[in-house]
């Protein structure tokens, strides 16, 4: 049985459908990450799950017991938004204690909440930390605080809303690779949102792909990226050229990423599947982007910049499609 479980789940503001018969299952201790564009009911779908908002149709499920009716403090829920929200007259550590002060239910000692937040400190490296306001930290060292300030409530599911979209990309990086460490360590159940596709492939154990509400395709990364359900998904996670072959009943359409491409120098490669002319080169650092038209159509293909062949713009290359997927 699944830890958690939306159960066809819609919702409706007003007379606008939001999410729309919506059913998902989530493993105890995975990582599972809504992707989507903006707008498609990805934070609605987490304020369904932790209580803000509750389903017009359908049920939540926690370990087997139906949430709807139960409030959001109830739920052994927490969730870290995109702005982290700390309090700048706290030292961390006060951050980390403030929400064990005003937990109501269980009785805890001062000690033992010391305990806890030195506990939750050590998980996330903030050892050090404690005694500075969150105006000395990075902006990395305050996303820590921020879902330590959550880990320190105990929850039973995790919830992340784009937090780490306010960091610049090289810090997003580092803090990305930190917070799957920290996850796989705890074994917490996370469900995390992003419209970001390299976020959700490399944090992910599966990947819910929505859109207008709706929910696409479910996997892990490696079925989303190489089998996708539909062109949608097929162009929304990763680059994707939709190659057209033959005419009629005997042709059909096939996703072809840029990375399953092998170019060679001259029009008339001995293996090659098609001829193209080189529009434009790109040098990116780990690979260069060729822009390439053939047949009336045209194709982004990446090479490794170490091994490829010197080609340049306008010359004829021989193209080799060494993967495809049939989009259906």
């Amino acid at each position: 049985m699944a830890f958690l479980s939306l159960n066809n789940v819609s919702f409706f503001y007003g007379k606008s459908e939001i999410i729309r018969d919506f059913s998902l299952d989530v493993e105890q201790g995975s990582f599972t990450t809504l992707l989507g564009a903006s707008g498609c009911g990805k934070t609605t779908l987490l304020r369904l799950i932790s209580g803000f908002l509750k389903p017009t149709e359908g049920t939540v499920s926690i370990n087997g017991q139906v949430q709807n009716e139960i409030l959001p403090n109830k739920r052994k829920i927490g969730m870290v938004f995109q702005d982290y929200a700390l309090f700048p007259h706290m030292t961390v550590e006060q951050n980390l204690l403030y929400g064990l002060k005003l937990k109501k239910g269980e009785k805890r000692t001062k000690e033992q909440n010391a305990e806890l937040v030195q506990k939750t400190a050590e998980n996330l490296n903030l050892q050090k930390l404690l005694k500075r306001y969150p105006s000395e930290l990075s902006g990395g060292q305050q996303q820590r605080v921020a879902l330590g300030r959550t880990l320190v409530l105990e929850p039973h599911i995790l919830l992340m809303d784009e937090p780490l979209s306010s960091l610049d990309a090289k810090l997003r990086l580092k803090v990305r690779e930190e917070l799957k460490e920290i996850q796989q360590r705890l074994k917490i159940t996370t469900i995390y949102v992003t419209h970001d596709q390299e976020e959700a492939l490399s944090l992910s154990d599966r990947i819910a792909v929505l859109r207008h509400g709706s929910l696409l395709q479910y996997g892990t990364p490696e079925q989303i990226y190489f089998e996708p359900k539909d062109k949608y998904v097929a162009d929304f996670v990763g680059r994707a050229n939709f190659i057209r072959t033959g005419n009629g009943d005997g042709g059909g359409e096939f996703l072809v990423r840029p990375e399953w491409i092998a170019l060679s120098k001259g029009k008339n490669g001995a293996s090659a599947d098609f001829t193209g002319t080189v529009v434009s080169k790109e040098f990116l650092g780990t690979f260069l982007r060729y822009r390439i038209k053939f047949e009336n159509q045209e194709i982004v293909v990446d090479q490794n910049p170490v091994s490829t062949e010197a080609i340049a713009t306008g010359d004829k290359v021989g193209i080799k499609i060494l993967k495809k997927w049939e989009i259906k």
